[in-house]
């Protein structure tokens, strides 16, 4: 077979794209990637092998994909704009064991898509660079729906890797820090700049490795409750916890009363939510569902 020139490169992405008279569409965040270094750290740090699978999200005209095909023994890419499906038809020919679904991921049943593309695979990463707009749904939908995977390597804004990662008491920590690291071990992988893309985008962007826990790492009573809690907790950042919680559960009871469950769950009443770990917040949504507070 003779050897083609990786999609990735500047030359031949730029000449893809011409051939086909492709245009970006900025509703669909297309950036696409055209740096071998940086391909080789996302699919580095999905730690791949023949035996496991790969699903993409959103692979553009298949510069990650092509990468993927050469490492991993099964590979789905969804992708939603219908434009690039013949283009991904020609990249992608060499390797029959890629599958391109058309579709919208965060409308796809993501417990048949596994079934039907990974059935044979011992384990199943997630690696794409996502579109920065819809990135926290797609990764919260991608860890709430129980799926058998490993990990989950991305490419996404900076600021908002940095979130995910952060640990308790700084300006990045947040509610989706702790939804984050309830599911997942988070790790930075690099940062990347914004001259490995086509078009370059106008945030900085990085790689992270969400390591995908198989069971958590704190006990709670009621999950739903406990994103309740934290995220009610977070309300208005500069408002102490007992003030935030108050406003959401204790509306028409006193003071008193929630200050006696913070005590109950060893937490001061004027400590602010970014001080509290995971656990802190697992034992005070515990300790208010044990108490009735389950609106």
């Amino acid at each position: 077979m003779t050897m083609r020139e990786d999609v990735s490169t500047p030359r031949r992405t730029k000449e893809i794209i011409q051939r086909h008279g492709f245009s970006f569409k900025k509703s669909l965040g297309q950036n696409f990637l055209i740096d071998q270094n940086i391909l080789g750290k996302i699919v580095g740090a999905a730690g791949l092998d023949k035996s496991k699978g790969a699903l993409e999200i959103g692979p553009g005209i298949g510069a990650l994909t092509e990468k993927l095909a050469q490492t991993a023994g099964r590979v789905a890419a969804v992708e939603i704009d219908q434009r690039l499906l013949p283009i991904l038809e020609e990249v992608l020919e060499p390797y029959p064991h890629v599958h391109v679904v058309h579709g919208d991921v965060l409308k796809l049943n993501l417990q048949e898509l596994f079934a039907a593309e990974f059935g044979d695979c011992e384990s199943v990463s997630v690696v794409a660079n996502l579109p920065y707009y819809v990135t926290t749904p797609i990764l919260m939908n991608l860890l709430e729906a129980g799926l058998p995977l490993e990990n989950i390597v991305v490419m996404i804004q900076k600021e908002v890797a940095e979130r995910m990662a952060a640990s308790p008491g700084g300006k990045e920590y947040g509610s989706l820090s702790i939804a984050v690291q309830y599911y997942s071990e988070p790790e930075l992988v690099c940062t990347v700049p914004h001259s490995v893309f086509i078009p370059q985008p106008n945030v900085e962007s990085a790689v992270i490795r969400l390591k995908v826990r198989s069971t958590p790492p704190v006990s709670v009573a009621d999950e739903a409750f406990f994103f309740e809690v934290v995220q009610s907790s977070f309300a208005q950042r500069r408002k102490t916890i007992s003030n935030n919680l108050k406003s959401r559960f204790f509306a028409e009871e006193g003071r008193e009363r929630l200050e006696s469950l913070l005590s109950d769950a060893g937490i001061a009443p004027s400590r602010r939510a970014e001080t509290l770990s995971l656990q802190e917040f697992a034992e005070l949504s515990n300790t208010l569902y044990a108490a009735g507070l389950r609106k």
